[in-house]
């Protein structure tokens, strides 16, 4: 998404736009400027709720536009992202799971479940979306340094933007 900066991966307002959900005290879509992380999109969802182990999220990780942080959730992964595996009622899950993977937000290990991409591949994924703000359709993973037209062509119905 392009947002009044022209910056792609940012929402209208030149900022990102994440959904806080699970066991925190306001969950809902929030608004952060670039550059935040799981702990400001915590702190903007009012906290994490009482009692909730925290241990395992990942609080200093950068967020994406248009991202999912789900907190104490069973099958939710330790950063915070969607999970992947997918659960009852879960969005995202990896190759296995039947649903796509997003390459917007995805981990690098995430991305490694995928056939045909290792932990170095899965890197020039992350990268190339670090560097270009998201990607905005599954064709640009062709951009991708690694990223042949068969490798594409395997990946292409596995993940979505």
């Amino acid at each position: 998404m392009a947002g009044a900066s022209g910056a792609p991966g940012l929402s209208p307002g030149g900022g990102i736009v994440v959904d806080v959900s699970g066991k925190v005290r306001r969950p809902g879509i929030r608004r952060l400027p670039p550059g935040s992380r799981v702990a400001d999109a915590l702190a903007a969802a009012g906290g994490v709720r009482d009692g909730v182990d925290v241990t395992g999220l990942n609080r200093a990780r950068l967020l994406t536009d248009g991202e999912q942080v789900v907190v104490g959730v069973p099958g939710a992964t330790p950063d915070g992202a969607a999970p992947v595996a997918g659960g009852a009622g879960t969005a995202g899950a990896g190759a296995g799971a039947g649903a796509p993977v997003s390459l917007s937000s995805a981990t690098v290990d995430q991305l490694d479940t995928l056939p045909g991409v290792g932990p170095v591949l899965a890197q020039h994924i992350v990268d190339y979306r670090a560097e270009h703000g998201g990607f905005r359709s599954v064709d640009e993973l062709r951009e991708v340094n690694g990223i042949g037209d068969r490798r594409f062509e395997d990946l292409r119905p596995l993940v979505r933007p």
